[in-house]
């Protein structure tokens, strides 16, 4: 008997076929990727950029009169520090503050701390002194969270100069005038001490006081003439029903 296939039948012929190219496909793919392999392990593996450390690196910045100030962050117990110091352009002199919180609390910080003190710096650069600013200072990725998380003015050197209050310059006193004026007040006259009657002496018969009259004042009135000064005057100037009395006084006067 013939067996159940044959080399020269065309349905055989059509499998090999299938065969021979799934292995030249595998043989293709895995040279392909050992090739990828070869070349990747070739080239230099590139990292990504670290961040700066606020730790390591200061941060510099200038301030609005042109000092040149320093920022550098150190650890104090489960505090964090930070001290600017800075150095005049003009005068020369050297000045530095502390300040001190826990912006550990703030988990912004925690993801980027640089970033926190460099928000700082930028309200720091607005000033003359960057040690006469705020006593708080209050980051906007910080804002929510409680005053600990947030830098606090702690010292200063030297210390700012406080300046003196002036004095107020004092008015002159008006005199209060009281709404109701106060009577004036009355004191009684004093009253004259009495003679007390003289007892007589015994012998002596008690003589009679003289008195004598006061004079009496007299009034002379002036004899009024018909054709007299004082009658022309008081006819030119005085009312018909005053002329007699305005005749009384003129003559009065002349005499």
């Amino acid at each position: 008997p013939s067996p159940p296939w044959s080399p020269t039948d065309p349905l055989t012929a059509s499998i090999r076929l299938r065969l021979l190219l799934l292995l030249a496909t595998a043989v293709c793919v895995s040279h392909s990727q050992t090739n990828n392999n070869v070349n990747e392990s070739r080239q230099p593996q590139v990292q990504p950029p670290q961040q700066r450390s606020v730790w390591d690196e200061p941060i510099r910045f200038i301030t609005k009169a042109k000092d040149s100030c320093t920022m550098v962050v150190s650890g104090a117990g489960e505090y964090t520090r930070l001290r600017v110091s800075c150095k005049g352009q003009t005068s020369g002199q050297s000045y530095y503050c502390d300040f001190q919180g826990k912006p550990n609390l703030c988990r912004p910080y925690n993801l980027n701390p640089r970033h926190y003190f460099i928000q700082m710096m930028w309200d720091l650069r607005k000033l003359r002194n960057a040690c006469q600013g705020q006593k708080v200072y209050r980051m906007a990725m910080c804002k929510k969270y409680p005053d600990e998380a947030h830098m606090a003015y702690l010292s200063a050197y030297p210390k700012p100069a406080t300046a003196k209050p002036s004095k107020p310059v004092q008015e002159p006193r008006k005199p209060v005038v009281p709404a109701v004026q106060p009577k004036p007040v009355t004191t009684p006259k004093p009253v004259k001490p009495q003679p007390q009657p003289v007892r007589p002496q015994p012998g002596k018969a008690r003589q009679p006081k003289k008195t004598t009259p006061k004079p009496g004042k007299t009034t002379t009135r002036p004899t009024e003439k018909p054709d007299s000064t004082a009658s022309r005057l008081a006819t030119e100037y005085c009312w018909k029903s005053f002329r007699g009395i305005c005749t009384y006084f003129i003559g009065w006067f002349q005499n």
